[in-house]
């Protein structure tokens, strides 16, 4: 893939590729930032596909608090939110930007709930045996607060982070209906929301006796 593959763009999404993106069923998302903890870890990078392969990546400045496209985006309750991983993600998104995205898949918890004959569930493995496609993941441990100048490794990175996911959750869906496993895996999508909620909250296993 080449840089010419997709489009980078700053603070938010311009109204012409919203449009775009809103004629869709489903949109992969990614995100990138500083560490792991979104209560000290800022945003950085926030990426998208659709189903025609239509990649975008929003360059995040430090201290903005708003994408108002993007919210409008990741808002919209007839456009299915694909993450891996969506509970880091979501909670990024919504302690950064303000955006309480739905509805979601995950496909970190359909590979669970689907894939019970292994457990290799990150993107790069599951990518690797539903798509076979291996990605790089050379850059996932790199800088990305330093938006102006990022790397080609690092976009090209954080681009194929989006451009398998909807084809990898078409046949995730696929397993989970042929095993029956498919209204259970869409109730723990459903409760994403309020997980995170917890997690934002910093409330850690309260189901536990």
């Amino acid at each position: 893939m080449t840089l010419q593959d997709f489009q980078v763009g700053d603070r938010d999404l311009s109204d012409a590729v919203l449009a775009e993106y809103l004629k869709s069923d489903a949109i992969a998302i990614d995100t990138e930032t500083m560490g792991l903890l979104p209560h000290r870890d800022r945003l950085c990078l926030v990426q998208l596909c659709n189903l025609e392969g239509q990649v975008t990546a929003i360059r995040i400045a430090k201290g903005q608090t708003e994408a108002p496209n993007l919210k409008t985006l990741f808002e919209a309750v007839n456009i299915v939110k694909v993450f891996h991983f969506a509970r880091f993600d979501v909670a990024t998104l919504r302690h950064n930007l303000g955006i309480q995205v739905q509805p979601i898949f995950c496909t970190k918890i359909a590979s669970k709930l689907a894939r019970t004959y292994t457990n290799r569930h990150g993107l790069k493995e599951v990518v690797l045996e539903l798509e076979q496609i291996e990605l790089d993941k050379s850059a996932q441990s790199s800088d990305w607060g330093n938006a102006a100048n990022l790397s080609e490794i690092q976009l090209n990175y954080a681009a194929n982070d989006v451009r398998y996911l909807l084809g990898v959750q078409q046949k995730l869906t696929q397993m989970l209906k042929r095993e029956e496993r498919w209204q259970i895996a869409q109730e723990c999508f459903q409760m994403l929301p309020t997980l995170v909620t917890l997690d934002l909250l910093q409330f850690k296993d309260i189901f536990e006796h």
